[in-house]
C-alpha cells in the first residue's frame, strides 16, 4: 500500500481509503457478512482510512460494529460528517456527534467534517451556533483529532470557506470530468499549497467514468488494451501530488482487489504524456456531447441572485452525457437543494450581468432557461421543503 502524509497531524494515511456509503447490500439493507469480509480485506492490505456519515443509512452502525468486533478501532482512521444542514440549533451540534459516536461505539472520532457545504453561508449559520468554541472543546477533550468539511459548491466559494478557518483537512469531489467544476483543480492546489491535506471523492464521477461512452472506451483501449476506465480515473486521480486520500466506495472484491494493485503503483507525476493525451481525447469525447460549451472559468460569476451557473450547465451536459439521473442529481446538489437559502435557475431576473464576462459568448440567459425546462421540474421547489423536514426528523 502507498501512504501519505498529512502534514498536519503527522499521520500516515492509506492512499485508497475506503468511502462505506455504498457498502453491499439490498434495498437499502446492509448485508453485514458481505461488508465485513470487504472490509477487513481491505484493512489487511494496508487501507487505513474508512469515511461514512450520518446521513448514509446504516452505515455508522456496520462500521463501528465491525471494527469493534474485530478490535480494529485503534488501528484505523475514522472519518465521519456532522450534518450541518440538519443543524438548527446549538445544541443540535452535540446531539448528532453522541449520537454519532454511539453508532461507531467510539470516544472520540479521528476525522470530523462539517458535511456538503455548498456556500459560505453556511459555514456562516454555524459560526452563529458558536461552531468554533464547540470545536476548540472537542479537540481538547479528545473526541475529535482533525476537523474539515466535505464541498459541493462553486469554486469561489470553496476558497471563502478554506480561508475563513484553520482547517486540518478538507474533501472535495474530483475527477478528470471535474477539473472545472466545484473547488476543482484549482481549488485542490489551493487547499494543498496551504498544507491542507485534501481528501478525494467521487473519482469515477459515481461510477459513470468505470463504464465509458464507446468513442472513449475505444480511445482508452487503443493506448492500453486490457485496461480498465476505472483505473484510469483512479490514476489520474493519484498523480496529483496535492492529494492525500483517495475515496472509493468499493461493494465488490473484484474493485477492492484491482484499487488495491493500482494503489501500490499510482504515484504523483507518474502519468506519462502519452497517458495525459489519451484522457484529454476521453474529455474531448464527453464535451463532445456537451451541449453548452462552458469551461467552467466562473468568470460570470458572482451572480446577484448567487446562481452556480457554471454549475448548473455542468448538471445539463452531465444530463446528456451521463444521463438524466446524474443531471438531476447535480442540479440539485448544487442549487444547495437542502440548504438553508437554495438558489435555483429559476431564480435568474435576466439581468445579464453574467454574459458581459463570458469570455466563450455564451447566451447564459437563453441557456439557463433551457437548464430550467429539463432539470428544474414541476413542484422541485415544495419537494425541497418536504425533503428538509424529512431529515430534520
Amino acid at each position: 500500500m502507498q501512504y501519505r502524509n498529512d502534514l498536519r497531524s503527522g499521520n500516515r494515511l492509506s492512499a485508497l481509503g475506503f468511502g462505506c456509503m455504498r457498502l453491499p447490500g439490498v434495498m437499502g439493507r446492509i448485508d453485514m457478512e458481505k461488508s465485513e469480509a470487504l472490509l477487513l480485506k481491505a484493512f489487511e492490505n494496508g487501507v487505513n482510512y474508512y469515511d461514512t456519515a450520518y446521513l448514509y443509512p446504516g452505515s455508522e452502525e456496520a462500521l463501528g460494529e465491525i471494527l469493534e468486533k474485530n478490535s480494529l478501532r485503534e488501528k484505523v482512521y475514522i472519518a465521519t460528517k456532522l450534518p450541518q444542514a440538519m443543524c438548527g440549533a446549538a445544541s443540535d451540534l452535540d446531539r448528532f456527534f453522541s449520537v454519532q459516536k454511539q453508532r461507531l461505539r467510539t470516544s472520540y472520532i479521528d476525522y470530523y467534517l462539517l458535511h456538503n457545504f455548498s456556500d459560505f453561508m453556511q459555514w456562516e449559520k454555524l459560526c452563529n451556533f458558536g461552531i468554533t468554541d464547540w470545536i476548540s472543546a472537542k479537540k481538547a477533550s479528545g473526541e475529535i483529532k482533525q476537523i474539515g468539511f466535505s464541498f459541493h459548491g462553486s469554486y469561489n466559494e470553496f476558497i471563502k470557506i478554506i480561508d475563513a478557518y484553520d482547517w486540518d483537512f478538507v474533501q472535495i469531489q474530483y475527477n478528470y470530468i471535474n477539473t472545472h467544476y466545484q473547488a476543482g483543480t484549482g481549488g485542490l492546489r489551493y487547499a494543498s499549497a496551504k498544507g491542507i491535506p485534501v481528501i478525494i471523492m467521487e473519482p469515477l464521477l459515481g461510477g459513470k467514468l468505470a463504464r465509458l461512452p464507446k468513442e472513449a472506451e475505444a480511445l482508452l483501449h487503443k493506448a492500453q488494451p486490457g485496461s480498465t476506465a476505472a483505473a484510469w480515473a483512479l490514476r489520474f486521480v493519484w498523480n496529483e501530488p496535492g492529494v492525500t486520500v483517495l475515496l472509493s466506495g468499493m461493494n465488490q472484491s473484484s474493485q477492492l482487489e484491482e484499487n488495491l494493485i493500482l494503489a501500490e503503483t499510482a504515484l504523483p507525476g507518474s502519468l506519462t504524456e502519452a497517458e495525459r493525451k489519451t484522457i484529454d481525447g476521453i474529455k474531448n469525447v464527453f464535451n463532445k456531447i456537451d451541449k453548452i460549451p462552458c469551461t467552467g472559468c466562473n468568470y460570470c460569476m458572482p451572480c446577484p441572485q448567487k446562481i452556480n451557473i457554471p454549475a448548473f450547465f455542468n448538471a445539463y451536459n452531465s444530463s446528456f452525457s451521463l444521463g438524466l439521473g446524474a443531471g438531476l442529481n447535480h442540479y440539485m446538489v448544487n442549487a444547495g437543494f437542502l440548504s438553508d437559502v437554495p438558489h435555483f435557475v429559476s431564480d435568474c431576473i435576466e439581468c445579464g450581468k453574467c454574459e458581459s464576462h463570458c469570455p466563450q459568448r455564451i447566451e447564459i440567459r437563453k441557456q439557463l432557461k433551457a437548464v430550467r425546462r429539463r432539470l428544474e421540474f414541476p413542484g422541485m421547489k415544495f419537494l425541497r421543503i418536504l425533503a428538509r423536514k424529512f431529515m430534520a426528523k
